[in-house]
């Protein structure tokens, strides 16, 4: 998915793309996931890096620009070496990975369900694609990366699953939203086909799609969905510990931002980007981390 956040619940700003595992974690400071990680005690913040470094290198492979055998073999070695962290036969370059797989209990399956999201990119170029299929894309490319993230935030076998389901994908099908034009120029079209039909916008070409202008009816009609995901998401970390779901929250809170402001923008073109400004993301993690030990040396700290 062409974005500046990346597909990933947790992934953020692009790199070169590589079919080659990264040889450590790479978190850009201007990303909101990187303002939402600092708020995390120290061994979580180096869990929620290695998960992020895999998310990054994967989408990497998906939005390359080898041809398809050559992405889908990338995505194959990643494969491979996710089983060899679990038999026990890493390659070197996850040694970071692998320590915090053991450290955080990280199931295997999550990690595979990524991939499989991304190869739902490569096999071909997804456009119009039915409910079904655009939940179970948002469930392995944003839920799953959830599911990985709650386990080192440390919420119980309740909560977190319903958290990861629900903000991963209220936060994929913002992405959605905020990304239609990029999307379409790489022959790309997430929103569901049932919405499309019900606005009256019959299949074609990507670009003939989002110049519809019955492109807003479908467009909010997804816009609901997420909404209603934001809500599920709010009532879960309502129910839970204050300092397990400051992270989330934080990136609940930005997303939704983007959302609100998508809807006052509306979908007719040109659209412009859409950004939550700098003022309000501090303002968003200073509500959350205010009074806790030692939160002004973490925002304060600059990246390694």
């Amino acid at each position: 998915m062409a974005q500046g956040e990346t597909r990933c619940f947790v992934a953020a700003t692009k790199i070169t793309s590589q079919s080659t595992p990264p040889t450590g974690p790479a978190v850009s400071s201007g990303s909101s996931f990187h303002i939402a990680l600092r708020v995390l005690p120290e061994q979580q913040r180096l869990a929620m890096s290695e998960i992020y470094a895999f998310c990054r290198a994967v989408d990497d492979i998906a939005d390359g620009t080898g041809s398809r055998a050559e992405r889908l073999a990338g995505l194959q070695q990643w494969r491979t070496d996710i089983g060899a962290c679990y038999a026990g036969a890493a390659p070197p370059a996850q040694a970071g990975l692998t320590t915090q797989i053991g450290g955080f209990g990280l199931a295997q399956e999550d990690f595979i369900a990524i991939i499989d999201g991304m190869t739902m990119d490569v096999v071909a170029d997804i456009c119009a694609p039915d409910e079904a299929t655009l939940d179970l894309y948002c469930d392995r490319v944003a839920s799953a990366v959830g599911r990985l993230a709650v386990r080192v935030f440390g919420l119980d076998e309740v909560a977190g699953p319903m958290l990861a389901h629900h903000l991963g994908r209220a936060l994929q099908l913002t992405n959605i939203l905020r990304d239609i034009d990029e999307d379409a120029a790489i022959g790309r079209v997430y929103l569901p086909a049932e919405a499309l039909h019900a606005a009256g916008i019959a299949p074609g070409e990507p670009h003939r799609i989002v110049a519809h202008p019955n492109l807003g009816q479908a467009c909010m009609a997804l816009l609901s969905k997420a909404q209603a995901h934001y809500e599920q998401a709010d009532t879960v970390m309502a129910g839970c510990q204050p300092d397990l779901v400051r992270s989330p929250r934080i990136m609940s809170e930005v997303y939704h931002g983007i959302l609100t402001r998508l809807a006052a923008r509306g979908w007719g073109a040109p659209r412009t980007k859409v950004r939550v400004p700098r003022a309000q993301l501090l303002w968003i993690v200073l509500h959350y981390t205010i009074g806790r030990p030692g939160w002004f040396s973490r925002l304060a700290a600059r990246p390694a």
